[in-house]
C-alpha cells in the first residue's frame, strides 16, 4: 500500500507564524509552536518548519521554537532556513529537529550536503528546491523566497543533490504556492521521474481533491500544505480521508 505523508509547513518570521502567496505579501497567522501542536493532534503525519528570514540576516531563529514543540508533539520535524554548515545543523538537531533542509547554501556550497549526510545521515539532510518556471516545462532552482536565480534547472539539481547525499526532496512551485489551485503536478513528477529519494510537493494545496489529484497523477511520497490549514479552508480529517479514498495508508491517531 502506498504512503503519502501529510505534512503542515509553517512558514516562521521572527516568532510569527506567517503565510503569503507566490512567498510575497507575508500575514501574520499566529504562534507557530501552537499551530504545530494542533497539526500533529490532528493528523499530521510530520511538522515542516521554515525560517523565511534565515538568510537574510544570516542565521535560523528557529531553536527554540523547535526545542519548544519537540517537547510537545511527537511527529518528524523538519527544519529549514539559514543553515550554512554540519554545526548548524547539529544546533537544530540537538533541539529536536528530525531532518534539516538546505536551499541557499546548497546552491551556492554543495558539499554541504555531504557533509551533513556524512555525519548525520542521509534520512536527516533535505534538499530545499524552490522552483520557478522559465518557460514551459523548464524551471530554474530560485533562493531567498524566489527572490534570486541560481541559474540551475531544478530536474538536473535535483539529481545533484541526491547524488551530494540528500535523502530527500521537498519541491515548491512559486507559481502556485499560496493560490489554493492545486500543485504543479507536471513539476512534481518531472522530478519524482529523475530520482530515487522521497520527493514532498509543496505549493498549491486547496483542499482534499488535490491529493487525489496528487496521488492519481504523480508519484510523490508526501504532500505539504500550509495555507489551507493555517485559513481554515480545509482540515486534517479532509485530507486523511482523501489519502485513504486514493489508497494509501493512513496513520491511526493516537487514542
Amino acid at each position: 500500500m502506498r504512503n503519502l505523508r501529510l505534512i503542515a509547513r509553517l512558514d516562521v518570521k521572527m516568532d510569527w507564524l506567517i503565510k503569503g502567496v507566490q512567498m510575497e505579501g507575508w500575514r501574520k497567522v499566529g504562534d507557530p509552536a501552537e499551530f504545530a501542536a494542533r497539526y500533529a493532534e490532528l493528523g499530521a503525519d510530520e511538522l515542516l518548519f521554515m525560517d523565511v528570514v534565515a538568510s537574510l540576516y544570516q542565521r535560523n531563529s528557529l531553536h527554540d521554537i523547535v526545542q519548544r514543540v519537540a517537547g510537545q508533539v511527537f511527529v518528524p520535524m523538519t527544519v529549514g532556513g539559514g543553515i550554512k554548515s554540519a554545526d548548524d545543523a547539529k544546533q537544530l538537531l540537538d533541539r529536536g529537529a528530525d531532518k534539516v533542509a538546505i536551499n541557499t547554501a546548497a546552491t551556492e556550497n554543495p558539499t554541504i550536503l555531504t557533509e551533513i549526510s556524512d555525519r548525520y545521515g542521509a534520512q536527516a539532510t533535505v534538499l530545499s528546491i524552490e522552483a520557478m518556471e522559465q518557460s514551459p516545462r523548464n524551471w530554474t532552482a530560485m533562493t531567498d523566497n524566489g527572490r534570486n536565480h541560481t541559474g540551475r534547472d531544478v530536474v538536473a539539481w535535483a539529481k545533484e543533490g541526491e547524488e551530494r547525499g540528500a535523502g530527500e526532496i521537498i519541491l515548491t512551485s512559486i507559481g502556485v504556492e499560496g493560490l489554493g489551485k492545486g500543485f504543479d503536478i507536471e513539476l512534481v513528477q518531472q522530478v519524482v521521474d529523475a530520482v530515487r529519494i522521497p520527493v514532498v510537493a509543496a505549493g498549491g494545496l486547496g483542499g482534499p481533491e488535490h491529493i487525489l489529484e496528487l496521488v492519481d497523477q504523480t508519484d510523490a511520497s508526501a504532500a505539504a500544505t500550509a495555507q489551507a490549514l493555517h485559513w481554515g479552508k480545509t482540515e486534517f480529517d479532509a485530507l486523511r480521508a482523501a489519502s485513504a479514498e486514493s489508497g494509501c495508508y493512513v496513520r491511526p491517531l493516537a487514542a
